[in-house]
């Protein structure tokens, strides 16, 4: 005998045919991958027929007008619950989704220089690489070069990509004899905006010391 795997839709109404959507509280998560995620959706005392929360993880209790929902951890990368309810008198149904960012702080950053080892010269061009390593999401990742103390450029990528990925950041600079000894690093930062982790997380990599010669001292 053959099992049949039955797939069910919830197709809901335009917003414009709702008066009441079903209400999140946060109405946005931000949550580190294996951290524990709740939150609850609530609708109108009329609102009650076929009310349900559809998501993959965690554990759902219905109180009343409302469900509580609870994970011990977060373990999907693309997750949107979705609350709905069926309007009375038809099989309209009104819903509201809760965006969810799952971020992954960055293993580790490490800069360095392309294809270069050693001394550099004046007035040449010179590559510095930052790579970021598994970070998630890595379209709110800001990567910022640095000269000592001194920001030269802040770079973002507009990725889509929702799972940890690693990324190579590129820098152009040409030195002159005054950055000799100078230190270069960059920053890697996730923001995840008021919802998130505050501050922002950050990790630095090493710092590398140039050394600049002139022309006339090759």
């Amino acid at each position: 005998m053959k099992l049949f795997e039955i797939t069910t839709f919830t197709v809901c109404l335009a917003d414009r045919h709702c008066a009441d959507k079903p209400v999140f509280t946060p109405s946005r998560l931000v949550v580190k991958y294996g951290d524990p995620v709740a939150a609850n959706c609530s609708v109108c005392e009329d609102c009650l027929d076929l009310f349900g929360l559809e998501t993959p993880l965690g554990k759902q209790n219905k109180t009343g007008t409302t469900i509580s929902w609870k994970a011990p951890k977060m373990t999907e990368w693309d997750s949107t619950p979705l609350c709905h309810y069926t309007i009375k008198d038809s099989d309209d149904q009104c819903c509201s989704d809760l965006p969810v960012t799952v971020y992954q702080p960055p293993d580790y950053v490490l800069i360095s220089f392309k294809n270069h080892f050693g001394p550099m010269f004046e007035g040449h061009n010179y590559t510095l690489l930052c790579e970021v390593q598994k970070v998630a999401p890595i379209k709110n990742l800001t990567v910022t070069f640095y000269k000592g103390q001194t920001a030269l450029e802040q770079q973002q990528s507009n990725e889509s990509n929702k799972k940890p990925v690693t990324r190579t950041f590129n820098l152009v600079i040409t030195p002159r004899e005054e950055d000799d000894i100078a230190q270069y690093w960059c920053e890697a930062k996730l923001e995840l905006g008021p919802e998130g982790p505050q501050p922002p997380p950050v990790v630095i990599s090493q710092k590398i010391t140039a050394s600049v010669h002139c022309e006339s001292d090759n």
